[in-house]
C-alpha cells in the first residue's frame, strides 16, 4: 500500500486550532487508478505550497481502487481556497466520471496534536459514512 507519510507544510503556533479534512476515494475500475493516483501526486505537491496549509498524508490502496487523504490547516477558508486553485480544481473536474464513491470528514483539533493519526481518521470517516452525518 503506497503512503505518502504525514508531511508538515507549516507548523501552527501551538495555541492555535487546526482544520482538518480526511477522504476516502473510490474510482470506478482498476484502469482508472494510474490516472487518478497520478493526478493525487499533482494535487499532493500544491498542497506543499497551499497558503494555510500544515500538512498532509495520503494512503493508496490501488487493488482496492481505493485513495486515502488527510490535512490540516488553518482554517476552513485556507481548505476551500486550496480547492478552488488550479490545478485541484481542474483535477478534480476531470476525475468526476471515474469516481464510484467518496467520503469527506471534517473536524477541528488543537494545532499541537498535528499530526493527526490515521486511525483516528479512519474512524471518523467510518462514521461519516455509516451517519450520513
Amino acid at each position: 500500500m503506497p503512503t505518502l507519510r504525514w508531511t508538515t507544510v507549516s507548523t501552527p503556533a501551538p495555541d492555535t486550532e487546526a482544520f482538518v479534512m480526511a477522504s476516502r476515494l473510490e474510482v470506478r475500475s482498476l484502469k482508472d487508478v494510474p490516472r487518478f493516483f497520478l493526478k493525487s501526486l499533482a494535487a499532493w505537491k500544491q498542497v506543499s505550497g497551499a497558503p494555510g496549509a500544515y500538512g498532509a498524508s495520503l494512503i493508496a490502496e490501488p487493488l482496492k481502487r481505493t485513495f486515502w487523504t488527510l490535512s490540516a490547516w488553518e482554517d476552513e477558508a485556507a481548505l476551500h481556497t486550496y480547492a478552488k486553485t488550479e490545478p485541484h480544481k481542474s483535477i478534480m473536474k476531470g476525475l468526476r466520471p471515474t469516481m464510484k464513491d467518496s467520503v469527506f470528514t471534517f473536524w477541528q483539533v488543537p494545532a499541537a496534536e498535528l499530526p493527526i493519526d490515521w486511525t483516528d481518521a479512519r474512524r471518523r470517516l467510518a462514521e461519516q459514512e455509516r451517519t450520513g452525518a
